[in-house]
């Protein structure tokens, strides 16, 4: 093994982590899941050294936003090149040149040929907030559809349409009024049993869906459904916004994870990956739905210049050289797997595009077993849904990382 990592000299949480996470847990908010006890000092690629020396290998990038590894050089110059400029002024009420040129950018990426217009927020739930106003005042319609098993974010908006975990919606309502939940994959349903009987579709502001679910397992919808919620769209007169979220910004192999089924929303969200770690989010519409009149929405800090400074150095690696190897990773790590898989009775399923790839395991016990174990043995990993294990890594990842990461997982499932 020719990588530094992993490198286990301390069993985790060695005595530092221990007084960090104790210091952590006395003025915290007890809200917080924390996974396991990683408390990191530093991040090169897709390693993680924790403050006692330890080293992993990040096979979650932070919950799929350090798209480009930790710390990547070309994004920290233009971090550091930015933040000696100037660190804010408002981009909702002034101007600077990265607040334009990062619009720029995004709209001649998004998917479908006709002119588009972008709103930049601080964080992925936020951009789901605004183009959750933004369908409403476009149509002047108030219900919404979004799909079992679906997450899109914890403010009160995102989180009506949230439909993951019992645990993220428990003693917080009453939600948004008038949003109606589909089965995740069956746009039937929609047509046949949701406008039949419960909901005149003149009256659906958006329809509201993950190209591939995140938090609710990493589900792969069958081929055509989202086409097919494009043409109910259509028909009705209804704004298609896709959440492209986690699956967005060149981590299924291609820039939009709706593109590998040739779909154009009339709104995308994206976050997460967009700025390699800096808080940072957008949503992007067609430029005809923005009828909206100055002061109808805004943001205090939405595309701070330090985060656009980020973002754009990432869409470049990731234009130029990451979606390709997201690609390419995303192939040997699904061919990998399922080889995996035929070795043990306790993967019944493999699934995925590019690096946005999960596993299913046969017992929901097994989950926390193998994330908790794997992170003792260097490997960081996250779960997904009840029973799944998501693969969500740097998007600059190579082969040997994969052989670690699935060895580290085989040997905690024969074990």
């Amino acid at each position: 093994m020719s990588k530094d990592y992993p490198r286990i000299v301390t069993s985790p949480p060695g005595p530092k982590a221990k007084a960090i996470v104790e210091r952590d847990r006395s003025v915290t908010a007890n809200c917080y899941l924390k996974e396991y006890p990683l408390v990191v000092a530093r991040g090169q690629g897709a390693m993680i050294e924790d403050v006692d020396g330890n080293r992993y290998l990040d096979f979650m990038a932070g919950i799929a936003v350090a798209s480009t590894g930790h710390s990547h050089p070309k994004v920290v110059a233009a971090i550091q090149d930015a933040a000696t400029k100037f660190l804010h002024i408002c981009g909702g009420d002034f101007y600077y040149e990265a607040f334009a040129a990062l619009p720029e950018k995004l709209a001649r990426i998004a998917p479908g040929k006709e002119p588009k217009k972008v709103f930049l927020t601080n964080s992925g739930t936020e951009a789901v907030e605004g183009a959750l106003k933004l369908a409403r005042h476009s149509t002047r319609r108030s219900a919404f559809i979004a799909f079992e098993g679906s997450f899109h974010g914890r403010t009160y908006g995102s989180l009506s349409l949230t439909n993951s975990k019992v645990t993220q919606r428990a003693g917080f309502g009453p939600f948004l009024p008038e949003v109606y939940h589909a089965p995740y994959g069956d746009a039937d349903y929609i047509e046949q049993r949701l406008f039949p009987r419960r909901l005149d579709p003149r009256d659906v502001a958006a329809i509201v869906v993950e190209p591939i679910q995140g938090e609710g397992g990493y589900i792969v919808p069958p081929k055509g459904f989202l086409s097919k919620l494009r043409a109910i769209c259509d028909e009705n007169g209804i704004v298609l916004i896709v959440d492209e979220v986690q699956s967005g910004i060149g981590r299924t192999g291609k820039m939009f994870a709706c593109q590998h089924e040739s779909v154009v929303p009339d709104i995308v969200v994206v976050a997460k990956g967009l700025a390699s770690g800096m808080p940072l989010g957008a949503f992007i519409a067609r430029a005809d739905l923005m009828k909206w009149k100055p002061g109808a929405h805004g943001s205090t800090f939405g595309g701070n210049p330090v985060c656009c400074a980020a973002a754009l150095a990432t869409l470049d690696l990731v234009e130029k050289e990451y979606m390709k190897n997201a690609r390419a990773m995303g192939e040997i790590l699904i061919a990998k797997t399922r080889e995996l898989q035929s070795k043990t009775k306790t993967i019944s399923d493999v699934r995925g595009r590019g690096l946005m790839v999960a596993i299913e395991l046969t017992d929901p016990a097994l989950v926390k077993r193998v994330v908790v174990g794997a992170f003792k043995k260097g490997v960081l990993l996250l779960g997904a849904g009840k029973t799944a294990i998501r693969f969500a890594p740097p998007l600059v990842i190579d082969e040997e990382d994969i052989d670690i990461a699935l060895s580290t997982i085989g040997d905690l499932l024969s074990d």
